[in-house]
């Protein structure tokens, strides 16, 4: 059982008046799409208090995250520089939404189309830390988005420190007064969702990639995840009496935090970005819970953007030629990712690359369908 107790439902049905409506002429975006430098001013102090039925109330509250990494950097490389590009209205105004109404974001889009780097943006312009990144495959389950516990190895731990097997990895003292076992939390680690969810001021970011392989246990699990807020740990929750405090490890690189009688709950809840390729339809109960939000496939003008954002010489008539030549072919039937033209356009324009006989004969190869397994 992973699913928390009370949530949105009950907060739902206690009622409450909702906050006076913004103003047309009000400037109500704390987001602008521009993954700009850090802003001096916090996020936890522009951004408005959550409506009643998603303000949470997790403690104890913890530091804030690490910074943000070299993933963010790469995604935003493969995006483009995005700080002299423009972002559509419809998703700077579903971003801010979601940051407002503590929603999760489902991101709905083909390959290419910038709906994982999305996420990164948004931490990168609002100063949010690193991306927690949760990679959905065929075999996920809800508990590695949670957390992860090495019963095992905490059994080996207790052999060989030879600890009482009704106190195994409490921290049994010996004759001396120290620790013959370790504690039950350094065979635990939370995975992406379980690490979001920390009781934080300011929230995480969290990628949910390709929801579309989940199964459909996995989607109702996190349905109740994302509603409630929170997620009980069985395993602490039993020992909970005797050790009420449980340091564990996170989905971070370094650090640890406190869980406290086995239950996690959120105070920021974190901004959750969902993606998909629509290739299947999502539970309505999945849906009311969340924003959704579209984006096109990448346009002449868009992929132009990327390309001159990482590319500042080459030639621009044979830059958009092969542009036009790269949608061509992804019009044509073939599914293709902005990736592979970022490819192209370096073997084009680096001075150790191919030359042009060489490269058009490379672009076959370069340009391979993503739908299919053989040349295309």
């Amino acid at each position: 059982m992973v699913r928390g107790h009370g949530g949105e439902e009950a907060r739902e049905a206690r009622g409450g008046s909702a906050p006076a409506p913004v103003s047309g002429s009000r400037e109500w975006r704390v987001y602008r799409g521009s993954a700009g430098p850090v802003p001096a001013v916090p996020l936890t102090e522009r951004l408005p208090p959550p409506p009643p039925w998603r303000d949470f109330d997790g403690g104890p509250v913890v530091p804030g995250p690490p910074p943000d990494d070299a993933a963010t950097t790469l995604r935003l490389l493969g995006a483009g520089d995005t700080s002299s590009q423009a972002v559509s209205d419809q998703e700077v105004d579903m971003v801010n939404a979601a940051l407002l109404l503590r929603r999760p974001l489902i991101v709905t889009g083909p390959l290419g189309s910038g709906k994982s780097s999305l996420a990164y943006r948004v931490s990168r312009e609002l100063g949010l830390g690193r991306v927690l990144h949760w990679r959905i495959t065929n075999s996920s389950t809800l508990s590695e988005g949670l957390y992860g516990y090495d019963a095992i190895g905490r059994l080996q731990d207790a052999a060989v420190r030879g600890a009482p097997h009704d106190r195994v990895g409490e921290g049994h003292p010996d004759q001396d007064g120290r620790t013959t076992a370790g504690s039950i939390g350094d065979f635990f680690q939370l995975g992406p969702l379980g690490t979001a969810l920390i009781p934080r001021e300011a929230p995480r970011v969290l990628l949910i990639d390709d929801l579309d392989k989940a199964d459909l246990d996995l989607v109702d699990g996190l349905t109740g995840i994302l509603a409630d807020g929170e997620f009980r740990i069985p395993e602490l929750s039993r020992v909970r009496s005797r050790t009420p405090d449980v340091v564990v490890h996170t989905d971070d690189p370094v650090g640890a935090v406190t869980i406290r009688h086995g239950t996690i709950r959120c105070r920021a809840f974190p901004f959750v970005v969902i993606t998909r390729t629509g290739e299947r339809l999502l539970p309505p109960d999945l849906l009311r819970h969340c924003l959704s939000l579209e984006l096109p496939p990448p346009n002449a003008e868009r992929l132009a953007d990327v390309l001159a954002a990482q590319f500042a010489t080459g030639d621009g008539a044979e830059r958009l030629t092969m542009i036009r030549d790269f949608l061509a072919r992804s019009i044509a039937g073939g599914t293709l990712a902005s990736d592979q033209l970022l490819d192209s356009e370096y073997l084009r324009t680096t001075s150790s690359g191919p030359d042009k006989t060489s490269l058009d004969r490379l672009l076959h190869a370069l340009w391979q369908r993503l739908d299919e397994t053989g040349p295309g």
